[in-house]
């Protein structure tokens, strides 16, 4: 014969108030396209503003489909037991240089190193990508799409990466907070 005390108890646990809270949760955590982390809404000026800098920075410094982080597969690197403090001290300033160093930059890398000047912050790096993702679907019509991996897909270019960014900048400031009146979808 089985005990169904535990079974009970485990149950009573997980009442239809718990779930009806589990439901409100999930509903809640649904953010809407133009607010980011904070909880503050961007508008869609300071969203666009955000991805011509992201844009700005790819002109400047290039663009590339993908980041390296490990070291060249054919470089050696140097043996740190026979290394001075000295030496291991450089090699590490010459590799935070080499990592800090204008260069070309993936979409996300842009993004990020936008929000750290005077035309974003997190929030509109944030709903940036949101933006993005919007219109990389409508463009290939899945809803699952996001730009990150559109802007890494081998043919992809430089130039199909800065007219993505301008698609975004454009759209945020047709569509988003702030706009005159946004146009209605046909």
């Amino acid at each position: 014969m089985r005990d169904n005390t535990h079974k009970t108890t485990r149950a009573a646990v997980f009442t239809d108030e718990v779930l009806a809270r589990a439901a409100e949760l999930a509903r809640d955590f649904y953010q809407p396209v133009w607010t980011g982390a904070s909880g503050e809404e961007s508008t869609g000026e300071s969203v666009a503003r955000h991805l011509e800098a992201a844009a700005a920075l790819l002109e400047t410094d290039g663009w590339t489909r993908t980041c390296n982080y490990g070291p060249d597969a054919n470089a050696e690197l140097p043996a740190i037991e026979s290394m001075s403090t000295q030496a291991m001290v450089r090699e590490v300033l010459l590799a935070v240089r080499e990592e800090t160093a204008p260069g070309p930059r993936t979409l996300s890398v842009s993004l990020d190193h936008a929000s750290r000047g005077e035309d974003g912050d997190s929030d509109t790096r944030d709903v940036a990508y949101q933006v993005l993702n919007r219109v990389v679907r409508a463009l290939t019509g899945h809803d699952q799409a996001l730009a990150t991996a559109w802007t890494e897909r081998l043919h992809r270019t430089r130039e199909d990466v800065l007219d993505l960014l301008a698609a975004g900048a454009r759209f945020a400031r047709t569509y988003g907070p702030g706009a005159a009146e946004a146009p209605q979808a046909a």
